[in-house]
């Protein structure tokens, strides 16, 4: 691979290096050099943009990463949605480390391996990372910590944070709402292999893991609802035909519990997550193996349910609808 040369203008130069000014007297001359380890170190958290990313190879760990953190050598990221801004006080947890030695961006993966990087620098605040082994190219975003959205980024990723629990417990049925099939559901579980694949037990609430048995399947989807941005719709589309759809929030402030308000019911449920993944540094499980998928939300306009949820009040002893065929 052809060593990098980080060039900038002046312009670029004294815009993304305020820290660092280049005083420049020499006009025939307009351009100035900037080290490759000032430019990965100029920000605190660089988001990797992973619906732009471009090239037919995969990088697992740059593939499986929200965000990452270039410390004095030493390299984190955010491979979870649960605890986003809280683990690793924001930055993640180490994976490795790295050095950007002869202009290149070399990472040494904690169970990876080495690999080597062009960097390629499109403005103060967007880098591209190149691998010319996988033929992919990697898109970054600079930011500070105190003023990067970590809000927007977990509620962008939501179909991932329903993968990082083994599963969800019904643990709660609003009185209200009208009886319909999935008063029945009482586990969900949604699967890292892609984005759209979940499952439903209407097994008793309880029933240890070993013990389970996944009555329904299908496909689910994410949007978007105009104007909200922490409310979101799920749609799950059961294999019989069935579809059910739902107002989705997270609550609790713990990232372990979800509300699903029943459009066609009008009954709200909560659900706790049980068996929490934490995607750590390599591909050598199925759990640890995730990586991300571009995804395309589409919005719709739809009136948020907005109402509070109180747990002492249940279905529990009323009579239940029939199960789904």
């Amino acid at each position: 691979m052809k060593t990098f040369k980080l060039i900038f203008s002046l312009a670029i130069v004294s815009l993304f290096f305020t820290s660092c000014f280049i005083d420049v007297d020499n006009h025939d001359n307009p351009t100035e050099t900037v080290s490759l380890e000032e430019i990965i170190t100029n920000y605190d958290i660089w988001y990797v943009d992973f619906n732009r990313t471009s090239g037919y190879g995969d990088v697992a760990f740059v593939s499986k990463a929200f965000t990452f953190t270039f410390q004095n050598g030493r390299l984190y990221a955010n491979n979870n949605i649960v605890g986003l801004g809280f683990t690793g006080d924001g930055y993640g947890i180490r994976i490795g480390d790295y050095d950007t030695y002869n202009g290149l961006l070399n990472v040494d993966h904690t169970l990876d391996g080495n690999f080597e990087f062009e960097v390629i620098v499109d403005n103060a605040q967007s880098i591209r990372l190149y691998n010319e082994y996988q033929d992919v190219t990697y898109y970054l975003e600079g930011y500070n910590k105190s003023s990067f959205d970590f809000d927007q980024i977990f509620y962008d990723n939501l179909e991932y944070f329903l993968q990082e629990y083994d599963e969800w417990e019904k643990a709660f049925t609003s009185i209200e709402g009208e009886l319909n099939a999935f008063d029945n559901e009482n586990f969900l579980a949604f699967t890292p292999e892609n984005i759209t694949t979940f499952y439903s037990s209407i097994d008793a609430i309880g029933t240890p893991v070993i013990d389970r048995e996944w009555d329904y399947d299908g496909n689910y989807e994410i949007s978007n609802i105009y104007g909200e941005d922490s409310i979101k719709d799920l749609t799950l589309n059961y294999e019989s035909g069935d579809t059910e759809e739902f107002e989705l929030s997270v609550i609790g402030g713990e990232d372990k519990a979800i509300s699903l308000y029943h459009y066609a019911s009008g009954t709200t449920y909560e659900f706790d997550g049980y068996g929490f993944i934490q995607y750590k540094n390599g591909t050598k499980n199925v759990e640890q193996g995730r990586k991300r998928f571009k995804v395309e939300r589409k919005t719709i306009q739809r009136k948020a349910h907005s109402k509070t949820t109180k747990r002492e009040h249940t279905k529990d002893n009323k009579t239940k609808a029939p199960a789904r065929k």
